[in-house]
């Protein structure tokens, strides 16, 4: 089974019709989804494997309801009660390009995982949102090192420049390092924010995670899967007939990569999954396949 720690929480997209006007109204469309980062993980998994979903969320309704929404497409989810359920504005402008104002909430406020939660997982995934606060942070290193113990793969993904610079660059690479994942995703900014890779080659900072496979997304460019000690594997992305909202994609394909790397262990078939899985989100508001 996969698992997935991290958030859980509400999003607000906002399809703007135009350029935000400053001080007065803009033309919009509005949707209210299930989000996080960890749970869009979790929920575009699991009709490909079994997923299970480890978090903190409000005991509140909110909280009722998206775990409800989760549970639905067949997550095992375990959660805590704390707090207020997190929220996430999405602001996507024409383009497809997001704009997030995170307010976290219940999502940081997950402590020691029980062992029940890790009972029969193969794999752990945690977004580096996970990371950035505590006790979730602590939560999350203790959940991977467990695994690994226990003879599963781990992997985690960059998640945004934004949160790795208030993080710290040398801070996240120096847990990277110490936790030895055995893939890290990342998008092509993100990739080069950390020095892993810079114009499709392993960048100066590689060396640090000698242990580890990088995966670098590059929207509809090619992905780069740097293997330790092989040649780079360059992935064509298939085209793509319509792009409105890009909020998700990047966790739709971690969720194919990795249901079909634990499937079949071929990376190309699950970088290839990955894009399948990443393109279905692409014309739907929020974290959500077409269709939803």
């Amino acid at each position: 089974m996969l698992g997935v720690l991290g958030d859980l929480v509400e999003d607000i997209v906002v399809w703007a019709d135009g350029p935000l006007r400053h001080g007065t109204d803009s033309g919009a469309r509005v949707f209210r989804r299930r989000g996080g980062s960890a749970a869009n993980v979790a929920r575009f998994a699991a009709g490909q494997h079994p997923a299970r979903f480890l978090g903190c969320v409000g005991a509140d309704a909110v909280g009722d309801g998206v775990v409800a929404e989760l549970a639905g497409h067949g997550v095992d989810v375990r959660v805590s009660r704390r707090g207020r359920t997190g929220s996430v504005v999405v602001l996507i402008d024409q383009d497809g390009e997001r704009t997030m104002l995170p307010d976290r909430g219940a999502a940081t406020l997950l402590e020691r995982v029980p062992d029940a939660w890790l009972t029969g997982l193969t794999h752990l995934h945690v977004p580096a949102y996970s990371f950035d606060g505590e006790p979730v942070g602590g939560t999350a290193v203790d959940a991977l090192v467990r695994v690994r113990r226990a003879g599963g793969t781990t992997s985690v993904d960059a998640s945004s420049t934004g949160m790795l610079e208030r993080f710290g660059r040398e801070r996240f690479l120096a847990l990277l390092a110490g936790l030895a994942p055995t893939f890290v995703f990342a998008d092509r900014s993100e990739s080069e924010f950390l020095g892993l890779l810079v114009g499709g080659l392993p960048g100066p900072e590689r060396a640090r995670l000698a242990a580890t496979t990088v995966v670098t997304k590059a929207g509809a460019g090619p992905t780069v899967v740097d293997v330790p000690g092989e040649p780079p594997l360059v992935v064509p992305v298939p085209p793509v007939a319509e792009v409105r909202d890009l909020t998700g994609a990047g966790d739709a394909f971690a969720a194919g990569f990795l249901a079909g790397f634990l499937d079949t262990g071929d990376l190309a078939r699950a970088v290839g999954l990955g894009h399948r899985s990443a393109a279905r989100v692409l014309a739907s508001p929020g974290a959500s396949w077409g269709g939803e």
